[in-house]
């Protein structure tokens, strides 16, 4: 979820089915979709998944067509929406997209189909701070999660509102995952974080 993301398509080629998002997008006003820069990695990882992803915070599913343009046939691919308006409009873009469930809900439901090749932890407060999301339940060995929505840390550690950002910190230096923090532009990073195949 970033601020005037869905703005920063304007102009720009992507592919048909993030477009499609992006108009749905802007016919409900909503502005809060996935950045490009986020969306193509998201593309590149999705990629690597073996048969399974799970995002959280669907919004208008901009990020969830990055996701499906980038993953492989029979890939399934789950994403919540606690919003029942967005959940249900996101799901009729998706309808005809085969491997594709929108679920409306609280970002916890994606336990029940876990675990995962790959998780994004997207939108407002899903997963992300307050009880976060345990990746020794949500990731196969060897998968990997992304948190995005970032502001590119200039010092260690990391700050927020002048205090250790502890909600970037908490992944960082999970015990479970090997992460690191990737700048996809000069004021946007995400978190990309992978729970080794041998465990530690």
């Amino acid at each position: 979820m970033a601020p005037n993301g869905t703005d920063a398509y304007d102009g720009l080629d992507v592919p048909p089915l993030v477009a499609r998002a992006v108009e749905l997008a802007r016919r409900r006003g909503f502005p809060f979709s996935c950045r490009p820069e986020q969306g193509r990695l998201l593309q590149v990882l999705a990629g690597g998944a073996r048969s399974s992803v799970a995002e959280t915070g669907t919004g208008c599913g901009v990020g969830l067509a990055w996701l499906v343009t980038g993953a492989r046939p029979r890939t399934d691919i789950v994403s919540v929406e606690r919003e029942p308006d967005l959940a249900r409009a996101s799901a009729e873009l998706f309808a005809d997209v085969p491997g594709v469930t929108v679920i409306c809900g609280d970002w916890s439901v994606i336990y029940d189909r876990a675990p995962y090749d790959l998780v994004v932890l997207d939108g407002g407060g899903h997963g992300k701070v307050g009880a976060p999301a345990d990746p020794s339940r949500l990731l196969q060995p060897g998968g990997t999660l992304v948190v995005d929505d970032f502001t590119p840390a200039l010092t260690w550690p990391p700050m927020h509102e002048n205090e250790p950002d502890l909600a970037r910190l908490h992944w960082l230096e999970h015990p479970l995952l090997d992460a690191v923090e990737l700048r996809l532009a000069p004021d946007l990073a995400a978190v990309v974080a992978v729970r080794p195949p041998h465990g530690r």
